[in-house]
């Protein structure tokens, strides 16, 4: 067991504590909470990471003692700002990976993302994130339930239609014709993409094969309003909310926004890999 899970599941012990001292359900907490039933299962289980928001709720709603609740709060502070192993992390879960993406999520009003190597998580098709979670599972050596990560992914996507919520995605073209699922999939990936440009609320943009780069294609990254960003890295996820790195990242999405072709020329570019993958499927 990573050291990851095993301090998510110290968390998890001792609020489920709290919650059976103040004598309530898991049910009973959630609608205090103003959760879902299966919020409260997951943290308590180490499916989920609780976030320090989390707990001060939790806590709150328990009406436990300020000085547990605080130390709960340095607790679950530490676990955020882990930067452990994705090889550990992948062994405690996929699913349990997309729901802390997913909670951390539905916190978030502006999404800023770059992704340089697939489709943004975001926007994928249930079968193009199948051969995603497939390779990545196979990678890292996972036992994870790729279908159970794929139906919090597609859950995850309902966030997309929440007017509330604004999102700004950039890509490079390559991505539109890297191999990572077979042409048909390919093309229903496409296909989405092109939708997703529709929507009032999402701004998505390519960067050109020939259009003149800032910088270096590298980590994808994902800022969460101007409060925390999530940079991958081939063996460590990282969570950074130092205020410099936040701006760091930010002036770096706004130098690739720049050059990125958004609406009719990024919808040109997908129509164009789409009639490539037509072109070349097997007769």
């Amino acid at each position: 067991m990573s050291g990851f899970h095993q301090a998510r599941m110290d968390l998890g012990v001792r609020l489920r504590r709290l919650r059976e001292n103040a004598r309530l359900s898991g049910k009973d907490l959630a609608e205090r909470l103003h959760w879902q039933p299966s919020k409260v299962s997951r943290i308590e289980n180490a499916r989920q990471t609780a976030s320090e928001d989390d707990v001060a709720a939790w806590g709150k709603a328990v009406e436990a003692d300020p000085q547990t609740v605080d130390a709960l709060v340095r607790q679950a502070a530490a676990l955020q700002e882990r930067q452990d192993s994705w090889r550990q992390r992948h062994r405690t879960g996929l699913a349990a990976l997309q729901e802390d993406i997913r909670d951390l999520e539905t916190r978030t009003l502006l999404f800023r993302a770059f992704e340089p190597g697939a489709v943004i998580g975001l926007l994928q098709t249930t079968e193009y994130a199948r051969h995603v979670f497939g390779k990545l599972r196979r990678l890292y050596k996972s036992t994870a339930d790729v279908d159970d990560a794929i139906r919090v992914r597609m859950r995850r996507q309902e966030i997309l239609y929440d007017p509330a919520r604004r999102f700004r995605f950039v890509m490079p073209e390559s991505v539109l014709r890297y191999r990572l699922a077979p042409p048909e999939v390919m093309r229903g990936q496409l296909d989405r993409l092109i939708a997703v440009t529709t929507l009032p609320n999402v701004e998505f943009g390519l960067l050109p094969f020939e259009a003149p780069l800032p910088s270096a294609l590298t980590n994808p990254f994902w800022i969460y309003d101007n409060a925390l960003v999530g940079v991958a890295t081939g063996t460590r996820d990282l969570l950074l909310r130092d205020a410099g790195e936040v701006e760091f990242y930010a002036r770096a999405f706004e130098e690739f926004w720049e050059a990125a072709a958004f609406r009719d020329d990024a919808r040109a570019l997908i129509v164009r890999a789409l009639d490539d993958y037509t072109l070349h499927q097997p007769r």
